[in-house]
């Protein structure tokens, strides 16, 4: 019985010619089926071509690390590229649930004050809400004035507060629009030295008619999306899942 299987199986070179054919999903399912198939399905001369041609800077290792199989340099940069490329789960935070106060005052006088739901806010699918504002124009304002700028996010039922921006200082009156920036911290439990790479952004119109506010990417200066920017404020809004770790 075993002499009639021994003659039905391939030749160890048909294996390798074969290999050369297989994707790397069908190689290593094929490597499954005995000894002398994984022997075949994981030569170098195999997967040389496809971890230089998929992941070529780790296929480069070869040289310094000669003992390491192309197979297993294959999959440690397959493993990593599906890290990286990973879609991250949807926020826990809705934007029903979340409200912005903003205040913008002058030499200690409120000039206007909003407390407004962000899904009432306008906005373009982006992680920038624009608000009209009814409160006149700024008056007897010259030179350069001394402005303070508060934008918090409060968590419907005041369970929550996050304070995204508390700037003060001079502002031209010369400007047809106020831009207002800061840095806002890193999202997570252990890296508060580490800059986030966004800024909390808010403009107002100097007829004080419109304000925007948003999450700017310092990398390309572009908005980030609503989902990002509720991930990024859930970290200080809601109990951290790391808690518990």
């Amino acid at each position: 019985m075993s002499e009639t299987r021994s003659k039905n199986l391939p030749p160890w070179e048909a294996l390798v010619m074969v290999a050369h054919y297989l994707d790397p999903q069908t190689l290593a399912l094929a490597s499954c089926v005995s000894k002398s198939w994984c022997q075949a399905m994981s030569l170098d001369v195999v997967w040389q071509p496809l971890c230089s041609s998929s992941f070529p800077s780790l296929s480069n290792l070869k040289i310094s690390y000669p003992s390491v199989p192309y197979h297993r340099l294959y999959a440690t940069g397959l493993a990593a590229f599906k890290r990286r490329h990973k879609p991250p789960s949807k926020p826990r935070l809705s934007i029903d649930n979340i409200v912005f106060t903003i205040q913008l005052s002058t030499k200690g006088v409120p000039i206007f004050t909003i407390a407004e739901a962000a899904s009432k806010m306008n906005n373009n699918q982006v992680f920038k809400f624009d608000v009209d504002v009814k409160h006149g124009s700024f008056k007897g304002i010259k030179g350069l004035e001394e402005m303070k700028v508060t934008w918090n996010v409060v968590l419907k039922g005041w369970e929550a507060i996050f304070t995204m921006m508390d700037w003060q200082g001079k502002l031209s009156c010369r400007a047809v629009e106020g831009w207002f920036s800061e840095e806002l911290p890193c999202a997570g439990c252990c890296s508060s030295e580490v800059g986030s790479g966004i800024v909390a952004d808010l403009k107002v119109d100097m007829k004080v008619e419109k304000v925007s506010v948003g999450i700017l990417r310092v990398v390309d200066w572009r908005y980030v999306s609503i989902e990002d920017g509720l991930r990024y404020l859930q970290h200080f809004l809601l109990p951290c899942q790391c808690d518990g770790m």
